[in-house]
Formats: structure tokens, sequence, C-alpha cells
């Protein structure tokens, strides 16, 4: 017999349905959220780059450690702060 453990601890997940995608960036703020994984950094910052050459606005966040969520003070000021958000993972 086989044992899963589900690590976020959730009986029965929020279900939500995924925001419509913007047509563009311009005009928008996009959000980097480092989780604090090794190299993570790396991409974001080519992706910072990348964004910030075609003029669009960038803010950069950080989660304090990658083996829990986002602090919630943390997850409620990027939401009020940009339009979308792009999670940086790597190793």
């Amino acid at each position: 017999m086989t044992v899963l453990l589900d690590p976020t601890s959730e009986r029965s997940p929020a279900a939500r349905e995924r925001l419509a995608r913007p047509d563009r960036l311009e005009g928008l703020t996009v959000g980097l959220l480092d989780i604090s994984k090794p190299r993570g950094d790396v991409f974001l910052n080519r992706i910072d780059e990348l964004l910030t050459e075609r003029g669009i606005t960038v803010k950069r966040y950080m989660k304090p450690t990658v083996a829990k969520p986002a602090p919630l003070p943390l997850a409620q000021q990027i939401g009020t702060e940009v339009n979308l958000m792009i999670e940086g993972l790597a190793d």
C-alpha cells in the first residue's frame, strides 16, 4: 500500500478560475516573484531585463523561504501593486 502526503495540508483546495491573459503588457506592471530556489534570480534577472527593454514596469519580490507559501502580507502587497505575476523556479 502506498500513502501519499499532501504538503499543503489542504483537505479541500480552493478552486479558482484562471484570469484572462492581457492582450498586451504595455501600461501594466509585471511582478517577478523569486521563490528563493537556487538560481531563480538568474532566470528572473533575464526576464526583468527583457521586459524593461520593452518599457514595461517591473517590480521584484522574494519569498523568505522556498519551503513555505508566500506570507500573507507579501501576497497582499503583490496583489495591490502589480497587474500580473511571473514566478521564478530554477535549480
